[in-house]
């Protein structure tokens, strides 16, 4: 009779291989060599009858079988880590923090902020993927996920940690060249570098609900190109504050119409853990939660 044990031999060197991408880095996570990794994986595969890990000179890579065998064992085993996590005392953590964030906060913030939060918690390790797509969490393996705006009913736990201020900007020589506008009515007369989403201009949206849909020759769906636009004086542009705070401080760029309300953008941490979110995690999203309360100052 197989024994539990038997069973789940090499169970975790082939998930720390698959996660750290190389026998040699999976090594320095586990405390043995490569060699020893390595040859626990193959006595895995040798039980299982099938070959999980394709190996060749340069990189590694997972077999069908393989692939599916990870998707079915990576969650148990990162079960059993936070299970661990979960009884530690209240403001310890440990382990592999996997985050997905939105690529304006992620490059924006939260890479900027990283160190500081590893500095204060040095038994955690930080994975952090930028994207505007929206992840599965738990198909993927991310513990949380960092997202801008309103959310999917998508039955993943949400926090709102923060409502960031959005502004209108445009460059001195823009204002120069087009005049400065005066009034809410005004904007419809001036170009704006419009954001795309789903192949549209994105509107503009007033904190009193008024919808404005910009008009311009130049679309987008990357927020970095549209403070570069701005910057060179291409045409008005709608972006979050942080994003180009320095830019107004350093008179690169000026506010257009201050004094109109315009509304905030929700930001909330997201996960699959229901109530027993890892401590890690949780002290990740205090930390965010904290650093970007400062930027609603």
């Amino acid at each position: 009779m197989t024994t539990i044990l038997e069973k789940t031999a090499g169970l975790v060197a082939f998930v720390r291989t698959v996660d750290a991408g190389s026998f040699h880095a999976a090594s320095r996570l586990l405390g043995s060599s490569p060699s020893a990794v390595s040859k626990s994986v193959a006595r895995l595969e040798r039980r299982l009858g099938v070959r999980l890990i394709q190996r060749s000179t340069r990189r590694l890579g997972l077999t069908s079988e393989g692939l599916a065998y990870y998707e079915r064992v990576a969650p148990l085993l990162r079960a059993l880590d936070d299970a661990e996590d979960i009884v530690q005392m209240a403001d310890t953590a440990r382990g592999l923090l996997r985050v997905t964030a939105a690529v304006e906060l992620g490059r924006g913030l939260i890479a900027s902020w990283a160190q500081a939060f590893l500095a204060q918690h040095g038994e955690v390790k930080l994975e952090l993927s930028v994207t505007d797509r929206h992840a599965d969490l738990i198909r993927e393996g991310y513990d949380v996920a960092v997202r801008m705006g309103a959310l999917s009913d998508t039955g993943l736990v949400a926090r709102k940690i923060a409502n960031l201020p959005i502004v209108l900007v445009a460059s001195r020589t823009y204002v120069e060249r087009r005049g400065r506008p005066a009034s809410i009515e005004d904007l419809q007369s001036h170009d704006f570098v419009r954001y795309q989403m789903a192949g549209r201009p994105y509107p503009v949206t007033l904190a009193d609900g008024t919808v404005i849909v910009p008009k311009g020759r130049l679309d987008t769906n990357d927020g970095g190109t549209i403070r570069q636009a701005a910057l060179a004086g291409a045409a008005i542009a709608h972006l979050m504050q942080f994003a180009v705070q320095d830019d107004l401080d350093a008179g690169r760029l000026v506010r257009i119409l201050p004094e109109v309300a315009m509304p905030t953008m929700p930001v909330h941490i997201v996960h699959a853990y229901g109530r027993q979110l890892p401590v890690r995690a949780r002290l990740f999203g205090d930390f965010l939660a904290g650093r970007m309360a400062v930027l609603t100052r």
